[in-house]
C-alpha cells in the first residue's frame, strides 16, 4: 500500500466533510474492493474514511410498501432478514449468493453499490426491483444511479445511507457465477415491479441494463417461452478469459429463462 491517512467518521456529516473538502479522499465500507485495490497499489488516497464507525446505517426495515436496507448493513444480513424473506425473498436469495461466507460478513449494500462493479450482483437487483437510493443529500432512482463502468451519479461529498426496494408481484435472479470469485459472468434479475415488467441485466456489460424487448414479451405473457427465443446483440459486451462477449449475449436470454421460471 502507499501512505495515506486513517480516519473513522463518527458520522455521515463528518464523514462527508472529509471527503467533500480532498478529492483524493475515499470512502470505507466492507473494504471488499477497495481493500484489495490499496493493498495491490492500483489507488493512492491521501486519506481513507472508515464508516464503520458510524451508528445507524445497518438497518433494515419493512412495510407495506417494500423493505429499506441501510447502507451498511452486511450481505448476509440482508440474505438471512426475515423481513426481507418475507417482503422480497428474490433480494435474500441474491444476496445469499454473493462471493462466499467472508465476502458476504463484511461487505456492504452501500459499498457494493457505490463501486459499481460491473458483475456485482447488487445493482441488477436495484434496477430490477426499481429500487432508490437514499443518500445524506437526496433520492436517486436507480435507473439514474449507475451511469458506467465504475461509475454512479454520486457526487464527491454524497455518501449512501440507505436503499428502498418496493414490493414486487413476482421476482427471481439468476446469475452464471465465475466459479472462483463467484460475481456474476452474467445475471439477470426478472420483476413484476411497481411500473410494469423490468429485466436487468449484470456482468454482461460496462454497467447493469435493462432489456425492453423482454420486458414487453414478459408483460404480455409472464412465461420463460416468451423470452427463450429474444437475443440480445454482442456488440459492446464484456469479453475477457471467462467469456466472450457472444457467450455473454447468450447467457442473457438463458439466464432470463430461467429467473423467470424460478420466479413462477
Amino acid at each position: 500500500m502507499y501512505n495515506f491517512e486513517y480516519k473513522k467518521a463518527g458520522s455521515v456529516d463528518e464523514a462527508a466533510g472529509i471527503v467533500g473538502a480532498d478529492d483524493e479522499a475515499k470512502l470505507l465500507a466492507g473494504g471488499m474492493t477497495y481493500i484489495p485495490t490499496l493493498k495491490q497499489r492500483l489507488a493512492a488516497p491521501t486519506t481513507v474514511v472508515d464508516l464503520n464507525g458510524v451508528g445507524g446505517m445497518d438497518g433494515i426495515s419493512a412495510d407495506g410498501n417494500g423493505v429499506t436496507v441501510g447502507a451498511m448493513a452486511r450481505h448476509a444480513a440482508v440474505a438471512a432478514s426475515a423481513e426481507v424473506a418475507a417482503a422480497i425473498p428474490a433480494l435474500a436469495d441474491l444476496a445469499s449468493h454473493i462471493g462466499d461466507p467472508q465476502v458476504r460478513n463484511r461487505g456492504t449494500i452501500g459499498g457494493s453499490i457505490a463501486n459499481n462493479d460491473p458483475a456485482a450482483d447488487y445493482p441488477a437487483a436495484l434496477v430490477g426491483l426499481g429500487a432508490t437510493v437514499q443518500t445524506n443529500k437526496r433520492t436517486i432512482a436507480a435507473d439514474d444511479f449507475f451511469t458506467g463502468l465504475f461509475e454512479t451519479a454520486l457526487g464527491q461529498d454524497e455518501i449512501v445511507t440507505a436503499v428502498s426496494f418496493p414490493r414486487a408481484g413476482k421476482a427471481a435472479y439468476m446469475k452464471f457465477p465465475n466459479p472462483a470469485s463467484r460475481y456474476a459472468i452474467v445475471g439477470v434479475f426478472v420483476a413484476q415491479a411497481a411500473d410494469g415488467v423490468r429485466v436487468a441485466v449484470t456482468g454482461a456489460g460496462p454497467c447493469v441494463f435493462r432489456v425492453a424487448e423482454m420486458e414487453a414479451a414478459l408483460a404480455a405473457n409472464w412465461s420463460a417461452d416468451s423470452v427463450a427465443g429474444l437475443g440480445i446483440s454482442a456488440d459492446g459486451l464484456n469479453e475477457d478469459i471467462h467469456a466472450s462477449a457472444e457467450y455473454r449475449a447468450h447467457l442473457v436470454t438463458v439466464m432470463a429463462k430461467r429467473a423467470v421460471a424460478k420466479a413462477g
